[in-house]
């Protein structure tokens, strides 16, 4: 049998991992583990009738009769441990009358943020990830004004994670893009380890999630004392550009010595052999983008290769350039089959 370890109180437990819970399910009750309180469960709506109480889908045994009282219908839970965790059913004639499942609440460790969110843009749609391991399932809401109405603060759930134990979910906001912020966004989250759930809230304002993807680097053109380096703001970044500016940092490679160097403008040294680039919001503190691919510059000889804007950075082109590239590299392959049907006649 597996075991299972899960923050709780601040420290490691380890408990039997026989019931994996990988969805929420309709009906459950939270409880602590120092909680005083009962807990009553009723059998649906059945009154003065016979009903039979089952834990995990067996009958509940004679050792715990000491930590539950059955009266009528109602089946009352006075004590909690872990052997009493599950889900709690009733059956009448034969019939699951109703379920109930009785999650014990665990606490988070105060050195641990289990949801790292990151927005792309000012758009409506931010991303965040669960990235504690062990966990079965999990689900966030955006906390508005009042979660009373459940359609204006649905859970976006998520039992599907990647191999590394990372959830992935996606929130929409209603915050206007050229607003000044005034109110910070809250997300709620819920996990569930067995029949352990761990809660937990985190508060951020739009603005200090923001992280652009990569810009595009797109030429290269050479200059008198310097190379200009074009960038372009990443496809997925807020529009119109003019308003929602970006400021790039250059990186790049020195042909005589390797060495690398940095730019904060676009004109950077002229033998250089790579670059690269990366973005953030010129306007706040926001969070750097990951680096652009390099590009191999290419300003000068042959410059048939800049065909390929993906890997190289070259000055900007005229499309019947690469027509004679084209049709060099046509010649080039038919003087290279002369060569080998040549060498073929010639052996005996």
């Amino acid at each position: 049998m597996k075991t299972l370890a899960l923050w709780t109180v601040g420290i490691f437990i380890t408990f039997a991992a026989a019931h994996e819970l990988n969805y929420f399910p309709q009906n459950f009750v939270v409880i602590s583990r120092d909680q005083q309180e009962p807990v009553k469960l009723t059998c649906g709506d059945l009154s003065d009738t016979d009903v039979t109480w089952k834990l995990n889908g067996k009958d509940i045994e004679d050792s715990f009769e000491d930590y539950l009282e059955r009266d009528g219908t109602t089946l009352t839970v006075t004590e909690f441990d872990d052997p009493l965790l599950g889900e709690y059913s009733c059956w009448s004639g034969g019939r699951n009358i109703s379920s109930t499942y009785l999650l014990m609440e665990a606490e988070k460790n105060s050195q641990t943020d289990p949801v790292k969110c990151r927005a792309k843009s000012y758009d409506c749609n931010f991303t965040c990830t669960w990235t504690l391991d062990g966990y079965t399932a999990v689900r966030l809401r955006l906390e508005h004004d009042s979660c009373e109405d459940a359609t204006s603060c649905q859970w976006v759930g998520d039992s599907t994670p990647t191999p590394d134990g990372t959830f992935h979910f996606e929130l929409s906001h209603s915050l206007s893009p050229y607003a000044e912020e005034s109110t910070m966004l809250v997300v709620t989250a819920e996990a569930i380890a067995d029949f352990f759930i761990l809660r937990t809230t985190k508060r951020f304002y739009l603005r200090g999630i923001i992280q652009p993807d990569s810009p595009q680097i797109v030429k290269c053109e050479e200059m008198p004392q310097a190379l200009n380096v074009t960038i372009d703001p990443p496809a997925t970044w807020s529009t119109p550009h003019s308003f929602f500016t970006l400021e790039h940092e250059i990186e790049y490679i020195s042909k005589d010595n390797g060495e690398h160097g940095f730019s904060s403008s676009t004109l950077v040294p002229k033998r250089i052999s790579r670059v690269r680039g990366r973005s953030r919001d010129s306007l706040v503190d926001s969070n750097w983008s990951v680096w652009s691919p390099w590009k191999n510059v290419k300003t000068e000889g042959n410059l048939c290769a800049c065909k390929n804007t993906t890997g190289h950075c070259c000055p900007e082109l005229p499309p019947e350039y690469f027509n004679r590239c084209k049709e060099k590299g046509k010649k080039k392959e038919k003087k290279k089959g002369n060569r080998q049907r040549n060498k073929n006649n010639s052996q005996p």
